[in-house]
């Protein structure tokens, strides 16, 4: 329990530090008797939506609380007091060491890290004993207000961020998609756009590339050079939408490794899903199973395997997203194994849930599980997933949240090729992999925080900023109680979507509070976030965990040539290009089988057959053909004595 006490009902930029406002105010007397006055002595907040506590004029900020009427004051004296925070009494979990200590945070920097901490004045401070104090979550993979198969995501970057918060996710990142012909510089310009006004905490982009030429790869150099991306993301599916030829595939490969980047792919086989979709429709199926039925896991597995295969030619480090099979998983581990640079990113929904739910009675909740790859009928595969995911063969966590309601997924209420593709996640990643991994005795708490969360700081290069609780990292902090539970359900959630395909699943393990960049917007179960708070944050190229290794795999796998003498002897001269010399053939010609059948070995001295004589003929003749039967003959005793009687 958080060790403030507010004294009555007053505005929130009061309830937030109620002692250090005292301090300020009343020159540090310590009189509690005349709080009540002082507090009176504050303005409330007025029409011209001013703080005059210190002479300053700023706007206020909108923030949605329980009773949504609360505010926040961003005038420099209260913006002081908020900032400070210390974290006592808990137990902190990287993902390589945990340890008991105490954290004190101050303008949204870990400012330090250790026991018996010598803190300034007016810092808030929360009780963590007992609980986990854990970097706050990062989704690699997310589609917020995504414009996908006609329609939009319901869930945009407010909404989307919003949830992601409350379940201890601190930042996403998005994917920048747009059509064939449109430019990525202004498709990123687009996507900004949308979220820096709205999103709750900090996310970063990749970009997806869904047509080559010259104008896009320029275009990528300035992106990786000037916008802070570090990333692409191509498609094996969606064919004439999004999908790119494996000649263009390799192209993109070839550019991303000039540009230090890592490279993304939606791996299916674009051409066979679509002709297995029209043999599903002439069979009558058009209802959400036939989603699954047209895209097998031998379609995912056979595009990983040769995504891999041209990333590799290229050199180029690549990046799997959304590992729905227990097949494709076993690509990517065996090319891990055999040392390729690989990484692969199993999902909420594909660790959490499975596929069988496409054969439900009810069309709305088959359609509401209904994405790309799609989940897989066999039941075993969320837990083989877990396995290879906490065992490193599998090395980071998104979602894939791309949501849609129950009415947009009617779309395609008569052609499963027409429903929108997508689930939701973001608010319930953490709480899955956390019941699913470490309540199920899979993972320690250690490997989750690597797989949620600083794995993919790695990999996309913002590591130690975001990822690890140290000093100089930003405050994005969950602090996770283990021994709490609760249930999910789209009644409860914070997303936009009306539907959860984790519904009713009871999770052990649950966020009491989330910072994020020093501010308590999670606390005691209070959902506190300020619209547009949340920064853009940049994901430089050459990443350690990505190219660490490439510069002398290159080397070592860089093609020789052969030094040697100059060939200097004869050489044919062909007369006619039209023909090639050879070996005619009737200089060779294949003999006939003859009406009789004939030994290649003479008689016995006896006349009888020579047991070394061939009896293969082309024509199936055997030598004994024309001599005649014998008659049957039954021998009462045959050698060895008889099969009968009494022994």
């Amino acid at each position: 329990m958080s060790s403030r006490t507010p004294v009555k009902k007053v505005p929130i930029h009061l309830q937030v530090d109620v002692f250090p406002l005292f301090l300020c105010k009343a020159m540090f007397c310590y009189d509690w008797g005349n709080l009540g006055k002082i507090l009176n002595n504050f303005p409330e907040s007025k029409s011209d939506d001013r703080c005059e506590g210190d002479g300053q004029e700023m706007a206020r900020s909108q923030v949605e609380d329980h009773n949504g009427d609360g505010w926040i004051c961003g005038c420099e004296q209260h913006r002081s007091a908020q900032s400070r925070l210390l974290i006592k009494g808990g137990k902190i979990v990287n993902d390589d060491q945990s340890f008991d200590a105490d954290i004190y945070i101050e303008d949204g920097i870990i400012k330090q890290v250790g026991t018996n901490l010598v803190i300034p004045g007016g810092a808030r401070t929360i009780e963590a004993r007992g609980k986990l104090v854990m970097p706050g979550g990062i989704d690699t993979h997310t589609h917020m207000q995504l414009p996908f198969m006609g329609t939009y995501a319901v869930d945009d970057f407010y909404s989307g961020t919003k949830a992601a918060l409350a379940g201890g996710t601190t930042m996403i990142i998005d994917f920048v998609l747009d059509q064939k012909g449109v430019s990525l510089l202004e498709a990123y310009d687009k996507w900004r756009g949308w979220a820096d006004p709205k999103v709750c905490c900090d996310y970063g982009l990749h970009v997806g590339v869904t047509w080559w030429s010259d104008q896009v790869a320029k275009e990528m150099e300035t992106l990786c050079a000037e916008k802070g991306i570090n990333s692409f993301k191509m498609f094996l599916a969606y064919k004439d939408v999004f999908m790119l030829n494996d000649d263009e595939l390799y192209e993109s490969f070839k550019r991303i490794k000039e540009l230090g980047a890592l490279g993304m792919v939606h791996a299916e086989n674009g051409h066979l899903i679509a002709e297995k979709s029209k043999e599903m429709l002439k069979m009558g199926i058009s209802g959400p199973e036939g989603h699954e039925m047209c895209r097998p896991e031998e379609v995912e597995a056979e595009a990983t395997q040769r995504a891999i295969t041209i990333a590799n030619q290229a050199n180029c480090p690549l990046y799997i997203v959304h590992v729905m099979s227990k097949s494709s998983a076993d690509v990517v581990s065996k090319a891990r194994r055999e040392g390729k640079v690989v990484f692969g990113e199993p999902i909420a929904a594909s660790l959490g849930t499975d596929g069988t739910h496409y054969w439900n009675k009810c069309w709305r909740h088959a359609a509401g599980h209904v994405m790309g790859p799609p989940l897989r009928p066999d039941s075993s595969t969320p837990g083989y997933l877990m396995d290879l995911l906490a065992n490193n063969d599998l090395q980071v966590t998104g979602t894939d949240n791309c949501t849609f309601s129950a009415d947009q997924k009617a779309l395609g209420k008569d052609d499963f090729r027409k429903i929108p593709n997508g689930v939701n996640g973001v608010e319930d990643r953490m709480s899955v992999i956390w019941e699913k991994g470490v309540h199920s005795g899979k993972m320690d708490p250690c490997r989750f925080v690597a797989v949620t969360s600083t794995n993919a700081a790695k990999i996309f290069n913002i590591y130690p900023q975001k990822g690890r609780i140290a000093v100089g990292s930003d405050a994005d902090i969950v602090i996770w109680d283990p021994k709490e539970s609760r249930t999910i359900s789209a009644k409860t959630h914070h997303q936009a979507v009306d539907f959860n395909i984790f519904e009713g699943m009871v999770c052990h393990g649950v966020p009491v509070y989330v910072i994020t960049n020093g501010h308590v917007v999670l606390d005691e179960g209070q959902l506190k976030v300020t619209q547009g708070m949340g920064r853009f944050i940049p994901t430089p190229c050459n990443a350690e965990m990505v190219y660490g290794r490439v510069a002398k795999r290159e080397l070592a796998r860089m093609p020789q040539k052969v030094e040697r003498d100059p060939y200097t002897g004869p050489v044919v001269k062909i007369e006619n290009q039209d023909e090639v010399p050879g070996v005619k053939r009737d200089e060779n010609p294949i003999v006939g089988d003859t009406a009789s059948f004939a030994h290649s070995r003479p008689p016995t001295r006896g006349g009888g057959r020579n047991l070394q004589d061939s009896s293969f003929a082309l024509s199936g003749e055997q030598f004994d053909d024309k001599a005649p039967r014998r008659a049957q003959i039954r021998t009462s005793n045959p050698p060895g004595g008889k099969s009968s009687g009494l022994w």
